[in-house]
Formats: structure tokens, C-alpha cells, sequence
């Protein structure tokens, strides 16, 4: 089971940090990723992260601007989003695929978590 949680209103330029806590089974040798649902737009990859190596893949939109981290004692991966913009609104979802490397395609995702949304005002 995958909890994601820290969604909120910030103005544009302000930050906010997503969590995803997993529960219920190992992830140890999965990737954990995270996708964004835009109103009346496709689900989108936003970041993954290898649990067990590390690895990390970022959308081209959020590089340099977001940050995936994981912390394996506490089974939960982190979204570190900085210089939000208001087209970095949606709902946030997390995800586990059962492959070590990230992958940027949701269909390869196995276990969904419940959104968050975040909501960035201009």
C-alpha cells in the first residue's frame, strides 16, 4: 500500500514536499514514482527513484526545480518541489513498479497510491 500525503495551496514560487509512505509489503527492490493529473490532461511522470540503488529519472518540466529522496528506514519516498508554477498544479500521485531503474511510463507502474493535490496560485 502506497499513502501519499503534503499536497496544499503555495503561490507560485513557494515550495512544498510530497510523501509516500509504503506499508503492507517490501518495496526494497521496486521503483517508486511519482505521476501528476492535470484537470483534463493525461497522467504525467514527474520523477521515480530506484529503492534500492538510488537512481533517479526526472521529467524535463521539473528538472532542476524538484527533488526525489527516499528514506528506507521509514519506507517513504519525498517530492521536494521548489519554484513551484501554477502549471505545476494536479493532483500528485505515487506509484511502485516492480523494476530496479525508473521508468517514466504509468502503465508499468504496479501499485497506485491515492493522489494529493496540489494547487499553485500565480
Amino acid at each position: 500500500q502506497l499513502q501519499a500525503s503534503g499536497g496544499g495551496l503555495v503561490q507560485a514560487g513557494g515550495s512544498l514536499r510530497l510523501s509516500c509512505a509504503a506499508s503492507g509489503r517490501t518495496f526494497s527492490t521496486y521503483t517508486v514514482g511519482w505521476f501528476r493529473q492535470a484537470p483534463g490532461k493525461g497522467r504525467e511522470f514527474v520523477a521515480g527513484i530506484s529503492w534500492s540503488f538510488g537512481n533517479t529519472l526526472y521529467a524535463d518540466s521539473v528538472k532542476g526545480r524538484f527533488t526525489i529522496s527516499k528514506d528506507n528506514v521509514r519506507s517513504t519516498v519525498f517530492l521536494q518541489m521548489n519554484s513551484l508554477k501554477p502549471e505545476d498544479t494536479a493532483v500528485y500521485y505515487c506509484a511502485a513498479d516492480r523494476n530496479t531503474w525508473p521508468r517514466g511510463d504509468a502503465y508499468m507502474y504496479d501499485y497506485w497510491g491515492q493522489g494529493t493535490l496540489v494547487t499553485v496560485s500565480s
